[in-house]
């Protein structure tokens, strides 16, 4: 027989859940999490949920209640307060005494005799009064007791009716009959893994002086600039010492003249490896102090973290079994075939000395955040074992939940999600290649209308150190003006490899898409005063994001149907502050082209009937509108792009 046979309320299609659970939902704080199920029984019971939360490792529950919308359908919001692991579970229940409510008000109502039925409910009262704490039970008792004498007949229905008495019953219900759901678990990270703008750069190529190597010292006379700009995460590539075996020369050249750098993924030498950092950058101290001085500035320093070793790092003499060796005696370097990488050793994550592998790459991250690291953007993560990952995570953020780990995958679809479910706060994107109208708003829609949009949360990237889009090639700066507008408005994380996007340097190696002459393998001179239109959009975007809550989430989008393909258009809000934009742009960045554009007036909070004003907050310039559909036309040598703020206009007398 079954043991659950008298609880009658059914609980299924239960969101947000990841893999039925093995993996936690994300949220960010103050973020809204949408709470679902579809609830219900047999009969004609009123049937009442609520959603159960409580934080790892404790016991106590708090209760809310879940609203019911349509068609046994159930939904809450509930905002995150606090960053941590969290679980939630559904329970529900057969509602007596709501059932019995209704039955009295319909009987009252047709004039039939209530007198039974008022009996009934004072013995729920009675019943809830025995098992409630001392002060609600005299409540309970006492309204049982109005209840039962009061010859006004009317005046009972109304205080039985009433949601005083509802509230009070409902917590002292009894809770044997009730349907539990299994627990799911989702995560609250901090604000910075909802919202983050991103600046890249070789700390090696800021030397005010063309023939000295950069140095941590200047980059810091680089950070005003990049806080300026409104950038909030400096990210460098690998900053340790470089592998001297095998070193590539530039643009990837098997052969290396003197005094080239390599590149700083092939990482270890004699000098050390991955705790350790290249001597022409200075000094841990030095670091330490770059650290401190751009939190001064509202920046945080991001690390890349790449498991891989050059040839000569110390993990290759120390631990031998943490590589493949081949037949004749080498080591298995990388390969992505055709591709070669002679200057990098992959890890074996198949070695039987794999617990002691875990703990050492593990104590490479516990060391940085020692330093005062706490975001980390991660190497080809798809290339290295997903059990590693999600061990490692999870005990790091365990401990550290301000840790944000970006994982750097451009991969199959498959892969990037595993990661982002395996505990990756933020991922790299296909937006890279995302270029027609199409493909843009069925790329958004798959990560923000599915249930993607509670664990794979993307960072739109224009470009990359190994990246030049074909589309940056041909559309030179009004692509570059174009696509990081788009970045930096369809998703609340983006980031750019910086200066050569500032300055548009968009050359290709013969067949490739990365840039000629590339900044891997060699050190680069940036005249960083240098004054470009390119960067005069960056800054003016960055700012009206701050300014603006609408473009501070990614899941917010609405998107709008247009007349013309070459115009995109979607709009965001934030419901708490109000604040509503509506973006347009310009896919075609050599021709003028217009559109009609049918706005969603009722996501944006807009009256049907009244005109409304849009601001453009790029160019400053201001239209009324009215109704759904109104007219558009970007010159993309001007602007390829609106961002409209909305308001509504004041009604006509």
């Amino acid at each position: 027989m079954n043991p659950n046979g008298r609880k009658r309320v059914i609980i299924t299609a239960i969101s947000p859940q990841v893999e039925g659970g093995i993996y936690p939902a994300k949220a960010a704080i103050h973020e809204d999490l949408l709470i679902s199920a579809s609830i219900f029984a047999d009969g004609h019971d009123e049937v009442a949920a609520a959603v159960e939360l409580r934080k790892a490792n404790e016991d106590k529950w708090t209760e809310i209640p879940l609203q019911f919308v349509i068609n046994d359908h159930w939904e809450t919001l509930v905002e995150a307060t606090e960053i941590g692991f969290f679980s939630y579970r559904i329970r529900g229940w057969i509602d007596h005494f709501t059932t019995w409510q209704l039955g009295l008000r319909k009987k009252f109502e047709a004039g039939q005799d209530i007198s039974v039925e008022l009996l009934i409910g004072v013995e729920m009262l009675e019943q809830a009064a025995r098992i409630a704490e001392k002060t609600d039970a005299g409540t309970l008792a006492k309204w049982a007791n109005t209840i039962k004498k009061n010859e006004d007949v009317q005046t009972s229905v109304a205080l039985a009716s009433g949601d005083e008495v509802s509230k009070l019953v409902r917590k002292y219900r009894d809770q044997t009959l009730d349907t539990i759901s299994p627990e799911y678990p989702f995560e609250v990270e901090r604000k910075k893994a909802a919202f983050s703008t991103w600046y890249e750069l070789f700390p090696r190529s800021t030397s005010p002086e063309p023939s000295r190597h950069g140095t941590f010292q200047d980059v810091k006379e680089i950070l005003p600039r990049v806080a300026k700009l409104g950038f909030d995460v400096l990210y460098f590539p690998p900053i340790h010492p470089i592998g001297e075996v095998n070193r590539k020369g530039k643009n990837n050249s098997l052969t290396t003249e003197p005094g080239e750098p390599g590149s700083p993924w092939a990482i270890g030498n004699r000098l050390g490896g991955h705790k350790d950092i290249h001597p022409e950058l200075g000094t841990l101290q030095d670091f330490k102090e770059l650290v401190q001085e751009a939190k001064k500035l509202d920046i945080e320093i991001a690390m890349d973290i790449a498991y891989q070793c050059a040839p000569d790092h110390p993990y290759v003499i120390e631990h031998p079994s943490w590589f493949k060796w081949r037949p004749d005696g080498t080591v298995q370097y990388a390969e992505n075939p055709p591709k070669k990488y002679e200057d990098i050793l992959p890890i074996n994550f198949e070695t039987e000395d794999w617990e002691n592998l875990w703990n050492e790459l593990k104590s490479v991250i516990d060391y940085w955040i020692e330093q005062g690291i706490t975001i980390f953007r991660i190497d080809n993560p798809h290339t290295k074992a997903f059990p590693f990952w999600e061990w490692m995570i999870r005990e790091v953020r365990t401990r550290h939940p301000e840790v944000i780990f970006l994982a750097e995958a451009f991969t199959r679809p498959r892969r990037m999600e595993r990661l982002a479910k395996a505990g990756f706060n933020q991922s790299y994107t296909y937006f890279t290649w995302r270029n027609t109208k199409y493909e843009l708003e069925e790329y958004m829609t798959e990560i923000t209308k599915t249930e993607q949009r509670y664990y794979f949360r993307p960072n739109f990237w224009p470009n990359t150190p190994d990246i030049l889009p074909p589309e940056l090639t041909y559309g030179g700066e009004n692509a570059h003006i174009l696509r990081v507008l788009l970045a930096a408005t369809l998703s609340s994380n983006y980031g750019l490899y910086g200066p050569v996007y500032e300055f548009g340097l968009n050359t290709p190696r013969p067949g490739k898409e990365e840039y000629i002459d590339n900044e891997k393998y060699e050190i680069k001179h940036w005249d960083w005063n240098q004054y470009t239109r390119i960067k005069e959009v960056i800054g003016r975007i960055n700012r009206i994001r701050k300014q603006n809550p609408a473009l501070q989430s990614t899941w917010n989008i609405s998107l709008a149907p247009t007349s013309n393909d070459s115009i995109i258009c979607y709009a965001k809000t934030d419901k708490k502050s109000k604040n509503a934009l509506i973006m347009a742009a310009n896919l075609d960045v050599n021709n003028t082209q217009g559109a009609m554009v049918k706005v969603p007036l009722q996501e944006l909070g807009l009256n049907y009937e009244q005109p409304y004003t849009v601001h453009d907050l790029l160019s400053g310039s201001k239209y009324t509108w009215y109704g759904e559909w109104n007219y558009v036309e970007l010159n993309p040598y001007e602007m390829p792009a609106h961002v409209f703020r909305v308001e509504q206009a004041e009604a006509e007398l």
